[in-house]
């Protein structure tokens, strides 16, 4: 059986490509078959995996997603990326924003990707979606193709007040489009336990969605080691084995584990 997980959230710059990268990896480590789909139009993740232009890539999910428009026919491995830390990538790049705008006009426009997602789930054991920090088009389809979401969401004030918004698109699509949908948890990002302020904003959290959705116990901290990774184009794991980063990483692979 094949996990779906989409990672998600509105808001940029809370730390979704660097959880996409470094989860898909865990979740490698321990001898998953793993698949990451790009599907920010910044090509973030594709970035960050080492591949510094996506702009230029012949095949990425927009030309994918567009044969399927158009009923062509597509081979499995078609676009396929492969990391040398032991995960694909079906890269993203800005043809991914056009192709939002064309979406419009489509049938059945919010279930695209999901004829992709269904013809690649017997070959991975989980298939992770970056989103991009919007809740447009290309986000409903990862969102009508997923078992659940992901959250990470930075611990500071308004990123954790903007959580409603997502919350409420998430049961939306529950409700309309994919039934079994669910939240996988809530990842907290960009933590600094040093700091009452990042204590209370955990306090907050957990009273305001701690009886509806799980918050991992795992949480993500503050770190410079985790910033470099993306012009290095390896994982935490690699870059920095022993930092808390690493460690905090290798908690959240199992706690998602620990969902199957």
């Amino acid at each position: 059986m094949c996990r779906v997980i989409a990672i998600a959230n509105q808001k940029g710059g809370v730390g979704k490509t660097t959880t996409t990268g470094n989860l898909g990896i865990g979740l490698a480590r321990k001898g998953k078959k793993v698949l990451l789909i790009d599907a920010d139009a910044q090509g973030s993740l594709t970035a960050s995996l080492g591949y510094t232009e996506p702009d230029s890539m012949e095949v990425t999910l927009a030309t994918i997603m567009g044969n399927l428009i158009n009923d062509e026919e597509i081979e499995p491995a078609h676009g396929i990326l492969h990391h040398d830390e032991g995960i694909d990538l079906m890269p993203g790049n800005i043809e991914l924003s056009g192709l939002e705008v064309s979406l419009v006009n489509v049938m059945m426009r919010e279930r695209i990707m999901q004829g992709y997602i269904s013809r690649m789930k017997e070959y991975y054991d989980y298939i992770l979606i970056d989103c991009m920090p919007s809740l447009g088009m290309i986000t409903i389809n990862a969102f009508a193709c997923a078992d659940s979401i992901l959250i990470p969401v930075q611990a500071a004030y308004l990123p954790v007040k903007g959580l409603q918004q997502l919350i409420k698109t998430i049961g939306k699509v529950k409700r309309q489009i994919n039934p079994s949908l669910e939240i996988e948890g809530i990842l907290l990002t960009m933590v600094d336990s040093r700091t009452n302020y990042a204590r209370d904003i955990i306090t907050m959290l957990k009273e305001a969605y701690g009886s509806r959705v799980m918050i991992f116990e795992s949480s993500i901290p503050v770190s410079v080691r985790a910033a470099e990774i993306s012009a290095e184009g390896i994982s935490i794991y690699k870059h920095d084995p022993k930092g808390k980063v690493s460690s905090a990483y290798l908690s959240l692979t199992e706690e998602v584990l620990a969902n199957e």
